[in-house]
């Protein structure tokens, strides 16, 4: 019998390897890679400049 060398890779060479196939299935079906995570929410009662100014509203209208 030939004594054959078994490949014995360890659990966290598994996991990048199936991340990885993960990856580039997700770019030749998507053309890019997907983002999973939320965008942080954002508190209309703060103050912000551009919002209000994509709001069309005119600093005389604020009350200060």
């Amino acid at each position: 019998m030939k004594n054959r060398k078994r490949q014995i890779g360890t659990l966290a060479d598994y996991v990048k390897a199936n991340r990885k196939a993960s990856r580039d299935e997700e770019i030749q079906a998507h053309g890019k890679q997907v983002s999973m995570r939320p965008a942080v929410f954002k508190s209309k009662k703060a103050y912000d400049r551009k919002r209000q100014k994509k709001a069309g509203i005119n600093p005389d209208d604020l009350p200060l």
